[in-house]
């Protein structure tokens, strides 16, 4: 008599009979789901594709375009949709305030499809990469400016087979999925620029529907605004501070010419301060290239011919921009206009503003180079140089 087992070698009428009850399940009890089948990072020899070309300009879905970081960046998905069944445990989104912060609990999708009817659908076994957009999660009645509903899509991260496909043969039968939500990134662009809606090509893509980076851009823009409002410039404002120039202990003051001086209600005026060579304060970032007590001071590339004594001038060839005072004979350094905007929208006459992001060009051994290129690769060309 022979020996009962439940496992066979091969794969017999029992795994045939179990495998189709099991993919009724889903028929009956499932959910359909449109699988954007991804195909491999963008073949390099493709970028001149037209559209009469084939749409597979992908090299092979198992090859790694990056392999430093381990990243498939330019992604190419099959123009087609494919349709399956899946099954998973529809949960509460809901935010855990166990810990510092607000997380998001539960955005996790784990789904289960029957593995032979997906791979005669895909053409092969699903893998991280492909994109799942379930229809029965859009939303009709969402708060947007189209009459369009919200799509969902959702990324395989991982593939593995559910322990509760295993049946009494000991052969698996389902495919469980970590599913994630995709966002609007270089590697998804293949869909998000598929029109919003199928009857309307022409029109707006699930980009403009479903991307946040316009209103993240408008907060963040309001953001910058509002701080330039509250602090336009690094360091400390010292334009409400009076500086006196001192002499023996005493303020120091000048005989002037009462005609040359503005005065009301008839004050005679003989003598005013002396302008100060220097500020009286001192202290980290407090130089903003103007003169104390807001006295007039002239600006440019070069000393006027002829200055008087006490004149300021301000000299704009300088990085950063540097104030001298005439005391009688000869231009005196006062303070660098350090202060600068703090944001990157405003340009900065400090070696902030230049010196990192340096795109001007020089001429190394007679070959003109980037300054941002290293010296040595310049002459690598020339060695006799």
């Amino acid at each position: 008599m022979p020996r009962l087992s439940l496992y066979k070698p091969e794969r017999g009428n029992d795994f045939e009979f179990l495998d189709r009850q099991i993919l009724e399940m889903f028929t009956v009890g499932g959910t359909d789901m449109f699988v954007h089948k991804y195909l491999g990072p963008k073949n390099p020899d493709t970028e001149d594709a037209t559209a009469d070309q084939p749409q597979y300009d992908a090299v092979a879905h198992t090859n790694i375009q990056d392999l430093l970081f381990l990243e498939n960046r330019d992604r190419k998905y099959d123009k087609d949709v494919y349709t399956m069944r899946g099954i998973y445990n529809v949960q509460d989104v809901d935010f855990d305030l166990s810990q510092f912060g607000l997380f998001l609990q539960n955005d996790t999708l784990m789904l289960t499809i029957h593995i032979r009817s997906s791979v005669k659908t895909l053409g092969r076994k699903i893998m991280p990469g492909d994109v799942i957009e379930l229809p029965h999660l859009r939303d009709e009645y969402a708060q947007n400016d189209m009459a369009v509903a919200l799509k969902r899509f959702y990324v395989v991260e991982d593939v593995n087979r559910a322990s509760e496909g295993f049946t009494q043969t000991w052969y698996p039968h389902l495919y469980r999925l970590k599913l994630k939500q995709i966002l609007d990134s270089q590697e998804y662009k293949d869909i998000l620029d598929l029109p919003a809606e199928e009857d309307a090509p022409g029109g707006n893509t699930l980009r403009n529907l479903l991307s946040t980076y316009e209103k993240e851009m408008q907060i963040n823009n309001a953001v910058v605004a509002q701080a330039e409002a509250d602090a336009p410039k690094s360091g400390y404002d010292t334009s409400h501070l009076f500086t006196l120039q001192v002499k023996n202990g005493e303020t120091e003051l000048v005989t002037v010419d009462s005609s040359d001086i503005d005065v009301s209600d008839g004050i005679s005026v003989d003598k005013i301060m002396v302008p100060p060579e220097k500020n009286g304060y001192q202290g980290y970032l407090l130089g903003d290239g103007l003169p104390p007590n807001g006295e007039v001071f002239g600006h440019g590339i070069s000393f006027p011919i002829e200055p008087s004594t006490h004149d300021y001038f301000l000299r704009t060839d300088f990085l950063p921009n540097r104030l001298f005072k005439y005391d009688g004979t000869r231009w005196i350094k006062l303070e660098d206009g350090v202060r600068m905007a703090l944001s990157n929208t405003n340009t900065k006459s400090t070696l902030k503003g230049g010196f990192v992001n340096n795109t001007t060009s020089n001429t190394i051994g007679g070959e003109a180079v980037q300054e941002r290129q290293s010296l040595s690769k310049a002459l690598k060309a020339k060695p006799d140089n």
